[in-house]
């Protein structure tokens, strides 16, 4: 039924390629962005202004909550009640829409409770680039613009003549959010500040605020409602509104700067990143920060649509991490304590299930100072909360989704000699991290070489216990490499055999990992297509390949390269049956493959372990040309800060990271006539197809500097080397008979 659908969704939506090529000299990037892919369908995508990696992000709400409006804003709805600064992008986890203004002209319209006040808008009237976003506010003649820099967001709105008032709603909370406390003051007639706390996702957030409007308000009206909780007040949720008098085509700037750590540290921000009232300064300066960081991948080719996919999707890996640090290095720390950073950048948002597997390794090459700051960032977590993050926002550990996956990122980095962390306090911190024995099954997991899925200790209520055990396992594989080459014998033999755990899952009866008991004992009636308690929003097909770091090793208790060869046709054959209910994440379905979720998105990869390479550059290419789509709805799954556009960044290069931290890139099929990566050690890292096409998806003869080169991956010293990898591409499959 899945299928089905998709089909009909790209029937829908495909956009015919355009044959004209792109200039190449002096190419302004964003203009191929589209931040509405993503916005409609599972994306969970927002299309508002931010730059690379920034604290804020300045997004439209359309004002009601669900499941379609997670990130604030879903495509197909037509209202919108409020600008606010901060939102998740396509994590599928409903938090954040912090510090929410909206401009009207008297009188305003209001619904019942969720929506309040609101305007109608038409998707005519809207557009968005990267770093910038506009709409006009129909039901008030109110046209608005976006834009930010790191730490601040900038709205102009230019208003007809009226009397007009601004809203800046702190009450609001939508979806899993919960205002706690929230406070307004007025600095003077054109500067206010104030702070809102809430609980949701992110627990006990602090979100810190100074405005500067660029026109003095003729009159304030505060509105202070309490909040309680079991009977007593815990706090106030305040609405102001500011009034102007306006002149047709007047144009009012609402400049905002967030901290996670104080008012005054907000006042600071604002001071150093918005210091006047110049929206299209900063617009520009947005650009100019896209374009620097777009243009560190530069690609040739005739398809428009290829140029907007491929943009948008690298724009979309640079949306999180957040920077989560004052200008001055300050930061709220998990502890609940003020901490300055020493010379780093701190930053939030890490969603790191999802992108351990390819954002992660993506910034190696693309943002490898940030890398440093990140790993610097998961240290001091380390330090102030005793354990790795897991999914930390905020100052909060959310403890979303399993593993202790802050792990591979570190070792990536140190085994490719990127940063000045200290890696045996690294080291230290993994080790820590992945022997607490109380949580989430690593005591049982130690004991038994499994998690047991009835276990039930006090942080195993979601159980997923199949996908713990191979998820520990691949952490462990990476602690035992990092310890390998600091020398430390005894801890890299103990998890090199703690990374074997996942063959105490390998049920030979019936050839899949299965969820064991205490006992040993599988479980019984297993059915490898059934979403079960016991495995991690996927099924036994798409957790089965879930152990990038022994592939060998799984072939082996498969029964070979032909069994395993077999096994994965039947992943991408056996599809589900029409009247199959599948879960909200199960989407991009090719057989029991899920593209629109993490654990299947190096599998494709895995037909060069078993000398099918065509098959590999067949699925890919199908995978990019069908389910990437220059649409709002051209995601086929929630974009989890980054990790689906880094697939295709990556597979559109022509290579992937099936084992993020091994330093070798399986060759897929590239997208494009040409890509340069341009490294920050000054070289640049070139792939050339003269002939792909949409038909010449097969690799016929593969060449490194010219001569050549019959290995199935690349390296990171090749690539590092500044090497160039071309490929000669025709129709036809070649296999290994020919």
């Amino acid at each position: 039924m899945k299928v089905l659908f998709h089909s009909l969704f790209i029937l829908l939506f495909v956009f015919t390629a355009c044959t004209s090529t792109p200039k190449q000299a002096t190419i302004d990037y964003t203009q191929y962005v589209n931040p509405f892919i993503g916005t409609d369908f599972t994306g969970n995508t927002y299309p508002g202004a931010q730059v690379p990696f920034g604290m804020v992000q300045l997004s439209p709400d359309n004002g009601l909550p669900g499941w379609d409006r997670i990130s604030g804003y879903f495509y197909p709805d037509s209202t919108i009640a409020g600008f606010s600064h901060t939102h998740l992008s396509g994590t599928g986890a409903g938090d954040l829409y912090d510090i929410s203004f909206m401009p009207v002209t008297l009188p305003y319209k209001e619904a019942e409770a969720p929506l309040g006040i609101y305007s109608k808008f038409s998707h005519q009237d809207e557009n968005a680039t990267a770093g910038y976003y506009q709409v006009l506010l129909k039901d008030y003649g109110i046209n608005v613009e976006l834009t930010a820099t790191e730490r601040c967001g900038i709205q102009r709105y230019t208003f007809p003549e009226a009397k007009a008032a601004i809203f800046l709603n702190l009450k609001k909370a939508m979806n899993w959010d919960f205002t706690n406390d929230s406070h307004i003051e007025v600095i003077d007639s054109v500067t206010i500040q104030g702070y809102r706390f809430s609980d949701g996702w992110a627990r006990d957030q602090h979100v810190y605020f100074r405005t500067r409007f660029s026109k003095p308000f003729t009159a304030v009206q505060m509105d202070t409602t309490a909040i309680l909780k079991d009977g007593k007040r815990m706090g106030t949720a305040t609405i102001a509104r500011f009034d102007f008098d306006t002149q047709k085509g007047e144009q009012i700037l609402v400049n905002t700067a967030l901290s996670g750590v104080s008012m005054e540290g907000a006042a600071q921000n604002l001071a150093a990143e918005v210091p006047e009232d110049n929206f299209d300064k900063y617009r520009e300066a947005a650009r100019d920060n896209w374009n620097r960081q777009l243009s560190k991948i530069a690609v040739k080719g005739d398809h428009k649509d290829d140029w907007v996919n491929f943009y948008t999707a690298l724009y979309h890996t640079m949306l999180a991490p957040t920077i989560y640090s004052d200008v001055d290095g300050s930061y709220y720390g998990p502890d609940k304590k003020i901490h300055r950073t020493d010379g780093w950048v701190n930053y939030s948002t890490f969603s790191l299930w999802d992108t351990y597997r390819a954002a992660h390794p993506l910034f190696t090459y693309t943002e490898p100072e940030r890398t440093n700051d990140m790993v610097q960032s998961f240290l001091a977590f380390y330090e102030q909360n005793g354990r790795l993050p897991v999914w930390n926002f905020y100052g909060s550990e959310t403890d979303m989704m399993i593993g202790y996956h802050a792990v591979p990122v570190i070792v990536d980095a140190y085994l490719k000699g990127i940063g000045n962390f200290d890696p045996k306090k690294a080291l230290e911190a993994c080790v820590a991290t992945a022997n607490l024995d109380n949580y989430r099954g690593i005591g049982a997991y130690k004991e038994l070489g499994y998690v047991p899925f009835n276990e039930k200790d006090s942080y195993n209520a979601e159980n997923w216990s199949l996908s713990k055990t191979l998820e520990y396992a691949y952490d462990d594989y990476c602690i035992a490499r990092m310890a390998e080459k600091l020398g430390k014998k005894e801890i890299a033999d103990e998890f090199y055999k703690r990374s074997q755990n996942y063959r105490n899952v390998y049920n030979p009866a019936t050839s899949f990992m299965q969820p064991r008991d205490d006992k040993g004992e599988f479980q019984k009636d297993f059915k490898a297509d059934a979403y079960t308690p016991h495995i991690c929003e996927s099924n036994g097909w798409q957790y089965f390949w879930s152990v990038q770091h022994d592939i060998d090793g799984l072939i082996g208790l498969t029964g070979g390269k032909e069994r395993f060869a077999q096994k994965l046709d039947s992943m991408f054959t056996f599809h589900p049956s029409a009247d199959d209910e599948l879960p909200l994440f199960s989407t991009g379905m090719i057989g029991q493959y899920a593209h629109g979720n993490e654990p299947s998105h190096h599998v494709i990869y895995l037909y060069n372990a078993v000398d099918q390479p065509w098959k590999t550059q067949e699925y890919v290419a199908k995978v990019m040309n069908e389910l990437y789509l220059n649409s709002p709805a051209g995601l086929c799954g929630n974009e989890d800060c980054g990790q689906m556009s880094a697939w295709y960044v990556f597979s559109a290069m022509g290579f992937y990271p099936v084992n993020p931290i091994s330093g070798q890139y399986e060759i897929g099929t590239p997208l494009f006539p040409e890509v340069q990566l341009h490294l920050d050690n000054g070289k640049t890292f070139t792939v050339k197809a003269p002939a792909v096409s949409k038909e010449n998806i097969y690799i016929r003869s593969t060449k490194l500097n010219g001569k050549p080169y019959d290995k199935s991956y690349i390296t990171h010293e090749q690539i590092m080397s500044g090497a160039t990898l071309e490929f000669e591409m025709g129709k036809e499959k070649v296999t290994s008979d020919q």
